[in-house]
């Protein structure tokens, strides 16, 4: 007799227990009105220091842009690479549905180590504004500013040599959402130093007001439910919004025309046990219908955010896949 289909992906033990108290954490802190205790919050999001001594081979430092803004970065820099070549940049926004998780959370800062030490690159992670004290557009005003605010930095004081004419926007989930907004803003901007060769969306969140097929199919994964993704909406947008905005649905009624635009090229992430899988096809496809080079990588057992489990054998195969993304449009500029 066939085996029936798998309704939740194979995980460890300690994976299990991190991603419960994860998802214990967010119920507890979300209120029905779309506020949030965010005292309660800060006790589930460990939070890891800078450290310019080098940890598994990167050291890290804090900038601040706009302290009014809470908005500042670390960067960090590998310092056991072979090559004295200058280094490509990652441009990185975190997840977390625009109101969980900062830049210095823990799971973060350690996925940054990894794709700087692993892809051999200057990562720089931005710390945003958060709904629902600060709604749309606050996060993508921020990315933006990040993003002119770096063009204009001088890196003399980092031992590391970087070139910003090799630069990738990153993110994951909301961050991957983030990234993409911020790439189009930038799309229609001129750069004193910068050029952005590629961005990469990791199981980027998106949504619109249909249920599509694998949020009505996958209930009870990890990390996202429609209830939840519902609530982190209604907390970003501005009141009376639906989520056809183009904020959300960037593929969908609302959508923005980008086949003007020079768009560069997108890697994207979708995993099999994640409920907004059918969003980021969409948007592979629209972008894809707009002429622009898109590349997708599926990961049946993957769920939603499953890159901040590093024994995730995904997790490692990500990191490969931007490595060889990043040399690829490095190599092609």
């Amino acid at each position: 007799m066939a085996e029936a289909p798998r309704t939740t992906p194979r995980l460890s033990l300690k994976a299990r227990l991190l991603l419960a108290a994860h998802s214990f954490g967010v119920r507890a802190a979300t209120r029905s009105d779309h506020t949030l205790n965010r005292s309660l919050v800060n006790i589930f999001d460990p939070k890891a220091s800078a450290s310019a001594k080098p940890i598994n081979g990167v050291s890290s430092f804090d900038t601040s842009i706009d302290p009014t803004r809470n908005l500042w970065f670390r960067l960090y820099a590998p310092t056991s690479t072979a090559t004295t070549a200058a280094l490509p940049v990652i441009i990185y926004f975190h997840g977390g549905g625009f109101a969980f998780m900062a830049a210095n959370s823990k799971s973060f800062d350690v996925l940054c180590r990894r794709l700087a030490s692993e892809v051999n690159a200057v990562v720089i992670s931005v710390n945003y504004r958060l709904a629902p004290e600060h709604r749309y557009p606050c996060q993508y005003e921020d990315g933006f500013d990040a993003l002119k605010y770096i063009d204009g930095m001088s890196f003399e004081k980092f031992s590391t040599n970087l070139d910003l004419g090799k630069c990738f926007i990153a993110g994951d989930s909301a961050g991957g959402n983030l990234a993409h907004h911020v790439v189009l803003k930038a799309s229609e901007h001129a750069f004193s130093n910068m050029k952005i060769l590629g961005l990469i969306a990791m199981q980027p969140f998106f949504g619109g007001e249909e249920r599509t097929e694998s949020e009505i199919k996958l209930v009870g994964v990890p990390i996202i439910s429609v209830e939840r993704t519902d609530w982190m909406w209604k907390a970003f947008l501005p009141e009376g919004s639906n989520r056809d905005h183009q904020a959300v649905n960037v593929s969908g009624p609302n959508a923005v025309d980008i086949s003007g635009l020079k768009f560069p090229a997108t890697l994207i992430f979708v995993g099999g046990f994640d409920p907004l899988q059918d969003w980021q096809k969409r948007y592979c496809e629209w972008l894809k219908r707009a002429g622009k080079e898109v590349h997708l990588v599926e990961y049946p057992n993957a769920f939603h955010a499953f890159y901040c489990v590093p024994e995730s054998p995904e997790s490692s195969l990500l990191i490969g896949e931007v490595k060889n993304f990043v040399e690829k449009q490095s190599a092609l500029a």
